[in-house]
């Protein structure tokens, strides 16, 4: 069984086009819950997910996605755990595939990606998230883990406000535990269009330089509120 886990602030725009998306995507037997995690939403996300009479546990949380996905993780009991961004939506039968990669002995990995949006540069990380090289891995494309990995490795770094995603992603690729299922997650495009492909992209890989030159998780995120929040 798959527990779904979605940390949410402010996705008022969003929440309710995936969760009729997950349920019309998927074998609901195979589903054991869908945790939303709000970290403090003030623009009616609430309300809506509480309209739609869907049997959904809504759990509230300190502000910050580790904090949110560990504390979604205790509140779990599948034995699968998908952590989703509120933005991100999973292929037809994304429950069948995650299960299908656990009983070949794959304990975690993700969906390729696509963006949604017809600019070039986009187009061409999408393009990338196919293989299983680290530096093609990303939040966005999701991330499902089994319950007794995720627990070994005590879950995400909650010192990280910012890349924290990645943080998991390392530790499994050291373990040799990550697999790429070749069906696309389309995930929304809408930060790129806010602050421009290149000026988001160019900050971007000024985090990811800066983590590998071991820069700390205040720093990065310093430098992430100085230029993006």
């Amino acid at each position: 069984m798959i527990s779904i886990i979605i940390p949410i602030l402010n996705e008022a725009k969003t929440i309710e086009k995936l969760l009729f998306h997950l349920i019309d995507h998927s074998s609901l037997e195979h589903i054991s819950e869908i945790i939303i995690v709000d970290g403090g939403s003030t623009d009616g996300s609430l309300d809506i997910i509480k309209r739609l009479d869907l049997k959904i546990k809504l759990v509230s949380s300190p502000k910050g996605r580790a904090k949110q996905m560990n504390l979604g993780a205790k509140h779990a009991t599948g034995s699968i755990l998908y952590f989703l961004h509120a933005d991100s939506f999973p292929p037809l039968h994304f429950d069948d595939l995650i299960i299908s990669e656990v009983k070949k002995g794959n304990n975690a990995g993700c969906f390729r990606m696509q963006f949604e949006s017809n600019h070039w540069w986009l187009r061409l990380m999408s393009w990338f998230t196919q293989f299983s090289w680290r530096a093609s891995r990303g939040g966005d494309q999701s991330q499902f883990i089994t319950r007794a990995l995720f627990d070994d490795i005590g879950g995400y770094d909650e010192n990280y406000i910012i890349y924290e995603d990645n943080m998991l992603i390392n530790e499994l690729y050291a373990r040799n535990e990550f697999v790429v299922i070749n069906k696309k997650l389309k995930t929304s495009a809408r930060r790129y269009q806010k602050h421009g492909v290149w000026t988001l992209q160019y900050h971007f890989c000024i985090i990811y330089i800066k983590k590998w030159f071991g820069a700390s998780a205040n720093d990065m995120l310093t430098y992430y509120k100085k230029h993006i929040c």
